[in-house]
Protein backbone atom coordinates (compact mmCIF):
# COMPACT_ATOMS: atom_id res chain seq x y z
CA UNK A 1 0.00 0.00 0.00
CA UNK A 2 1.71 3.07 -0.89
CA UNK A 3 1.96 6.28 1.18
CA UNK A 4 1.25 8.89 -1.82
CA UNK A 5 0.69 8.76 -5.19
CA UNK A 6 2.99 9.88 -7.63
CA UNK A 7 1.92 13.43 -8.54
CA UNK A 8 3.37 16.85 -9.84
CA UNK A 9 4.94 17.20 -6.34
CA UNK A 10 7.07 14.22 -6.93
CA UNK A 11 7.62 15.38 -10.63
CA UNK A 12 8.88 18.69 -9.71
CA UNK A 13 11.11 16.26 -6.95
CA UNK A 14 12.87 14.36 -10.02
CA UNK A 15 12.99 17.76 -11.79
CA UNK A 16 15.28 19.66 -9.23
CA UNK A 17 17.11 16.51 -8.95
CA UNK A 18 17.99 16.70 -12.18
CA UNK A 19 19.64 19.82 -12.05
CA UNK A 20 22.21 17.59 -9.78
CA UNK A 21 22.81 15.24 -12.31
CA UNK A 22 23.41 17.87 -15.07
CA UNK A 23 25.60 19.45 -12.62
CA UNK A 24 27.85 16.21 -12.11
CA UNK A 25 27.84 15.62 -15.59
CA UNK A 26 29.56 18.73 -16.84
CA UNK A 27 32.13 18.79 -13.77
CA UNK A 28 33.12 15.22 -15.08
CA UNK A 29 33.15 16.17 -18.60
CA UNK A 30 35.14 19.60 -18.20
CA UNK A 31 37.42 17.62 -15.47
CA UNK A 32 37.99 14.52 -17.73
CA UNK A 33 38.56 17.02 -20.84
CA UNK A 34 41.52 18.84 -19.06
CA UNK A 35 43.04 15.49 -18.00
CA UNK A 36 42.23 13.57 -21.00
CA UNK A 37 44.55 16.35 -22.83
CA UNK A 38 47.11 15.79 -20.36
CA UNK A 39 46.89 11.89 -20.79
CA UNK A 40 46.58 12.52 -24.80
CA UNK A 41 49.60 14.52 -24.61
CA UNK A 42 51.35 11.84 -22.57
CA UNK A 43 50.35 8.96 -24.99
CA UNK A 44 52.01 10.53 -27.93
CA UNK A 45 55.23 11.82 -25.73
CA UNK A 46 58.77 11.13 -26.91
CA UNK A 47 59.92 9.39 -23.82
CA UNK A 48 58.25 5.90 -23.29
CA UNK A 49 58.42 5.99 -19.47
CA UNK A 50 55.32 8.76 -19.61
CA UNK A 51 53.72 6.91 -22.89
CA UNK A 52 53.72 3.63 -20.43
CA UNK A 53 52.37 5.92 -17.32
CA UNK A 54 49.45 7.13 -19.46
CA UNK A 55 48.64 3.61 -20.70
CA UNK A 56 49.04 2.07 -17.77
CA UNK A 57 46.64 5.09 -16.28
CA UNK A 58 44.39 4.58 -19.28
CA UNK A 59 44.01 0.69 -18.62
CA UNK A 60 43.57 0.60 -15.03
CA UNK A 61 40.70 2.94 -15.45
CA UNK A 62 38.61 1.43 -18.55
CA UNK A 63 39.56 -1.80 -17.27
CA UNK A 64 38.06 -1.28 -13.70
CA UNK A 65 34.31 -0.41 -13.23
CA UNK A 66 33.56 2.96 -12.40
CA UNK A 67 31.13 1.47 -9.61
CA UNK A 68 34.10 -0.18 -7.49
CA UNK A 69 36.62 2.86 -8.57
CA UNK A 70 33.54 5.18 -6.86
CA UNK A 71 33.53 2.97 -3.89
CA UNK A 72 37.21 3.11 -3.29
CA UNK A 73 37.28 6.83 -3.69
CA UNK A 74 34.13 6.93 -1.02
CA UNK A 75 35.13 4.60 1.50
CA UNK A 76 39.17 3.41 0.39
CA UNK A 77 39.98 7.23 1.22
CA UNK A 78 39.09 7.17 4.98
CA UNK A 79 42.01 4.53 4.61
CA UNK A 80 44.17 7.66 4.41
CA UNK A 81 42.98 9.71 6.52
CA UNK A 82 39.96 11.59 4.18
CA UNK A 83 36.48 11.70 5.01
CA UNK A 84 35.12 12.87 1.43
CA UNK A 85 31.31 13.98 0.93
CA UNK A 86 29.40 12.26 -1.65
CA UNK A 87 29.91 15.13 -4.15
CA UNK A 88 33.77 15.24 -3.72
CA UNK A 89 34.13 11.31 -4.42
CA UNK A 90 31.45 11.43 -7.29
CA UNK A 91 33.51 14.28 -9.06
CA UNK A 92 37.03 13.18 -7.79
CA UNK A 93 35.69 9.69 -9.98
CA UNK A 94 33.96 10.53 -12.75
CA UNK A 95 36.73 13.22 -13.51
CA UNK A 96 39.15 10.70 -13.22
CA UNK A 97 37.54 7.76 -14.97
CA UNK A 98 36.01 10.43 -17.93
CA UNK A 99 39.92 11.29 -18.45
CA UNK A 100 40.88 7.96 -19.16
CA UNK A 101 38.25 7.75 -21.88
CA UNK A 102 38.73 11.47 -22.88
CA UNK A 103 42.81 10.59 -23.34
CA UNK A 104 41.75 7.93 -25.89
CA UNK A 105 39.81 10.03 -27.81
CA UNK A 106 42.37 12.68 -28.50
CA UNK A 107 45.04 10.56 -28.38
CA UNK A 108 42.76 9.10 -32.13
CA UNK A 109 42.26 12.58 -33.05
CA UNK A 110 46.06 13.37 -32.81
CA UNK A 111 46.88 10.10 -34.54
CA UNK A 112 44.83 10.90 -37.50
CA UNK A 113 46.97 14.21 -38.26
CA UNK A 114 49.66 13.17 -40.67
CA UNK A 115 53.01 12.40 -39.71
CA UNK A 116 53.97 15.23 -41.59
CA UNK A 117 52.54 17.77 -39.89
CA UNK A 118 55.16 16.65 -36.79
CA UNK A 119 58.02 16.34 -39.11
CA UNK A 120 57.55 19.78 -41.01
CA UNK A 121 57.23 21.36 -37.35
CA UNK A 122 60.73 19.40 -36.32
CA UNK A 123 62.18 20.86 -39.35
CA UNK A 124 61.03 23.97 -38.30
CA UNK A 125 62.79 23.99 -34.84
CA UNK A 126 59.56 23.43 -33.03
CA UNK A 127 59.88 21.13 -29.71
CA UNK A 128 57.01 18.59 -28.73
CA UNK A 129 54.64 20.83 -26.68
CA UNK A 130 55.01 23.69 -29.33
CA UNK A 131 54.27 21.53 -31.88
CA UNK A 132 51.47 19.72 -30.23
CA UNK A 133 50.03 23.30 -28.85
CA UNK A 134 50.37 25.27 -32.45
CA UNK A 135 50.04 22.48 -35.08
CA UNK A 136 48.79 19.38 -34.49
CA UNK A 137 45.96 20.13 -31.65
CA UNK A 138 44.28 22.99 -33.99
CA UNK A 139 44.03 20.09 -36.51
CA UNK A 140 42.62 17.39 -34.70
CA UNK A 141 40.10 19.40 -32.73
CA UNK A 142 37.87 19.12 -35.25
CA UNK A 143 38.23 15.21 -34.97
CA UNK A 144 37.80 15.40 -31.29
CA UNK A 145 34.64 16.99 -31.32
CA UNK A 146 32.01 14.08 -32.36
CA UNK A 147 33.08 11.01 -30.11
CA UNK A 148 33.81 13.93 -27.10
CA UNK A 149 29.96 14.86 -27.34
CA UNK A 150 29.01 11.36 -27.94
CA UNK A 151 30.90 10.50 -25.03
CA UNK A 152 28.45 13.06 -22.88
CA UNK A 153 25.89 11.19 -23.01
CA UNK A 154 27.73 8.22 -21.80
CA UNK A 155 28.60 10.32 -18.57
CA UNK A 156 25.32 11.63 -18.42
CA UNK A 157 24.06 8.33 -17.96
CA UNK A 158 26.85 6.88 -15.29
CA UNK A 159 26.24 9.48 -12.93
CA UNK A 160 23.27 7.30 -12.27
CA UNK A 161 25.74 5.47 -10.15
CA UNK A 162 26.55 8.11 -7.34
CA UNK A 163 23.29 6.91 -5.81
CA UNK A 164 25.23 4.22 -4.27
CA UNK A 165 27.15 6.60 -2.16
CA UNK A 166 23.91 9.13 -1.05
CA UNK A 167 24.55 11.81 -3.96
CA UNK A 168 20.53 12.70 -4.34
CA UNK A 169 21.28 13.28 -8.30
CA UNK A 170 18.15 11.91 -10.26
CA UNK A 171 18.34 7.90 -9.64
CA UNK A 172 18.61 8.24 -6.57
CA UNK A 173 15.44 10.65 -6.55
CA UNK A 174 13.65 8.05 -8.15
CA UNK A 175 14.62 5.22 -5.77
CA UNK A 176 13.17 7.54 -2.61
CA UNK A 177 9.95 8.37 -4.61
CA UNK A 178 9.25 4.76 -5.40
CA UNK A 179 9.88 3.88 -1.59
CA UNK A 180 6.78 6.03 -0.77
CA UNK A 181 4.90 5.60 -3.71
CA UNK A 182 4.83 2.01 -4.75
CA UNK A 183 4.80 3.00 -8.30
CA UNK A 184 7.84 1.25 -10.16
CA UNK A 185 6.60 1.86 -13.65
CA UNK A 186 5.52 5.09 -13.66
CA UNK A 187 8.75 6.48 -11.22
CA UNK A 188 11.35 5.01 -13.36
CA UNK A 189 9.01 5.69 -16.74
CA UNK A 190 9.10 9.15 -15.94
CA UNK A 191 13.06 8.84 -14.85
CA UNK A 192 13.95 7.04 -18.35
CA UNK A 193 11.62 10.05 -20.32
CA UNK A 194 13.97 12.61 -18.47
CA UNK A 195 17.19 10.82 -19.54
CA UNK A 196 16.43 10.53 -22.77
CA UNK A 197 15.60 14.11 -22.74
CA UNK A 198 18.90 15.08 -21.67
CA UNK A 199 20.80 12.47 -23.94
CA UNK A 200 18.93 12.62 -26.99
CA UNK A 201 19.88 16.08 -28.17
CA UNK A 202 23.48 14.95 -27.41
CA UNK A 203 23.27 12.15 -29.41
CA UNK A 204 21.85 14.22 -32.27
CA UNK A 205 24.41 16.85 -32.18
CA UNK A 206 27.26 13.94 -31.87
CA UNK A 207 25.82 12.89 -35.41
CA UNK A 208 25.90 16.50 -37.01
CA UNK A 209 29.35 17.33 -35.83
CA UNK A 210 30.20 13.71 -37.07
CA UNK A 211 28.66 14.08 -40.71
CA UNK A 212 30.30 18.00 -40.92
CA UNK A 213 33.59 16.23 -40.40
CA UNK A 214 33.03 13.60 -42.92
CA UNK A 215 31.76 15.87 -45.30
CA UNK A 216 35.22 18.09 -44.51
CA UNK A 217 37.76 14.60 -45.23
CA UNK A 218 35.94 13.90 -48.28
CA UNK A 219 36.14 17.61 -49.55
CA UNK A 220 40.12 17.28 -48.44
CA UNK A 221 40.77 14.31 -50.56
CA UNK A 222 38.90 15.45 -53.49
CA UNK A 223 40.87 18.92 -53.85
CA UNK A 224 44.19 16.86 -55.04
CA UNK A 225 42.10 15.72 -58.28
CA UNK A 226 40.36 18.79 -58.64
CA UNK A 227 43.69 20.62 -58.81
CA UNK A 228 45.24 18.26 -60.99
CA UNK A 229 42.49 18.04 -63.57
Amino acid sequence: MSLRDFGPNELMFLIMATRWTILLALIAFAGGGVIGLVVAALRVAPLPPLRWLAAGYIQFFMGTPILIQLFMAYYGSSLLGFRPDPWAAAAVTFSLNGGAFFGEIFRGSIDAVPKGQWEASTALGLRFIPTLRLVILPQAVRLMLPPTVGFMVQIVKTTSVASLIGLTELARAATQINTVTFQPVLVFGTVSLIYFMLCWPLSLYAGYLERRVGEGVAVKTRKPLLLAS
